[in-house]
């Protein structure tokens, strides 16, 4: 049987390559078209003693340096697993991305400034033709390597892309302001580009924000898609002799690097050989179709050969189930020899007191069986929506 080291030297690293190669070609082309703005803007914001467009100069630099944090953050998150981080460096993307937003966030800050003191001690622009002709360029540049570079990020689920594609929109904005800016001055002898600055620098500490808070959370944890997790439930329901999927739990070791376990509940006729054959072909099928590693398979017995096993667990169900915040029961088994009932209920995070709910639920089901020992335990559904 294929092991889980040969599969990911198979699979993942090749899909792992392939997602790098984009974000680094992605990458060079923002390098590229951001040095080349950046040029001319600097050599017109110069020339025509306008701050807005000197800025915008400025901000290509950041743009270009936010490339080059995506690409080296890459590099170092395919790094191999070692000894002290066994699960990889994946994560260092969201730390890129962090820093790309903080860049964002420093720019929008230092745009702020420029523009109050702009409309403080205000400067006469002079622009030409030519010059409006470049930033106009800029403007039609900007947009389309926004959309391109959001839309690969968005494709390869990388944090890092994704805010730099969304600061390339931004910059188109700012750029159009001082075209519009331009115009007002140039029909209305009105100079309004430090105002509008200063708008614009507002939007861009926004956005700032708003790209460290989104990077924070993915770097603290946050719940996996519930779609991911119905989607592995999906397969593993496929396998013969699987009866229920439960107890998932998904780690995110960076983007697409999902590590987690769950339990199943099969027939208690099942053979040790039965199971490790069954929990070994699950684990080859999950990480095939779906790219998640399931460390840990746990295994839920249910009774398929005593009747008055099977109607006690349908007749538990519905007595549990009535409970509002009691989403799920499962695990069930009765061994009468032992005079014992287990199984495991979910209690939704809406209730104000999981706990009380729990302690309501093995009173009620110890009143309905008093002559039975409960091991009722409580389970926390870490996919709930």
């Amino acid at each position: 049987m294929t092991t889980t080291s040969e599969l990911t030297n198979m699979n993942g690293q090749t899909d792992s390559q392939k997602r790098d190669a984009m974000i680094v070609r992605t990458s060079i082309i923002g390098i590229i078209a951001n040095v080349f703005l950046s040029v001319f803007k600097a050599a017109v914001g110069l020339l025509t003693h306008s701050i807005a467009i000197t800025l915008d100069a400025v901000n290509n630099i950041s743009d270009a340096a936010s490339s080059i944090i995506t690409i080296i953050g890459t590099k170092l998150a395919g790094k191999e697993p070692d000894k002290k981080h066994p699960f990889g460096y994946g994560r260092i993307e969201y730390l890129s991305a962090m820093i790309i937003s903080l860049i964002v966030l420093y720019a929008g800050i230092t745009s702020f400034t420029e523009s109050v003191k702009n409309i403080l001690h205000p400067s006469e622009p002079d622009y030409s033709a030519a010059a409006l002709i470049i930033v106009a360029v800029g403007v039609i540049v900007k947009i389309a390597l926004g959309r391109y570079v959001t839309a690969v990020g968005k494709k390869v689920d990388s944090d890092s892309l994704i805010n730099s594609g969304e600061d390339a929109t931004l910059d188109s904005i700012i750029s159009a302001s001082t075209l519009l800016a331009a115009g007002v001055y140039i029909f209305m002898h009105i100079s309004l580009e430090a105002y509008l600055g200063a708008i614009i620098s507002i939007v861009i500490i926004k956005s700032g924000v708003e790209m460290l808070r989104d990077t924070l959370s993915r770097i603290l944890g946050e719940r996996v898609d519930a779609s991911i997790a119905k989607e592995i439930k999906a397969t593993i329901l496929e396998f013969p002799g699987v009866h229920g999927v439960y107890d998932m739990v998904l780690n995110d070791y960076g983007p697409n690097a999902y590590q987690g376990s769950v339990h199943i509940e099969v027939p208690d006729t099942y053979s040790a050989s039965d199971l490790d054959e069954m929990l070994r072909s699950i684990s080859l099928q999950v990480y095939i179709k779906h790219h998640v590693l399931l460390t840990a398979i746990g295994v839920y017995s249910i009774n398929t050969k005593d009747e008055d096993a099977i109607q006690m667990r349908a007749t538990l169900q519905n007595l549990v189930l009535t409970h509002p915040y009691v989403t799920q029961m499962h695990g069930f088994y009765l061994n009468k020899e032992a005079h014992t009932i287990r199984f495991d209920i979910i209690v939704s995070f809406d209730a104000k007191d999981r706990r009380s709910v729990y302690k309501e639920i093995v009173q009620t089901v110890q009143e309905a069986y008093p002559d039975y020992k409960l091991n009722i335990t409580m389970d926390t559904d870490y996919m709930e929506s």
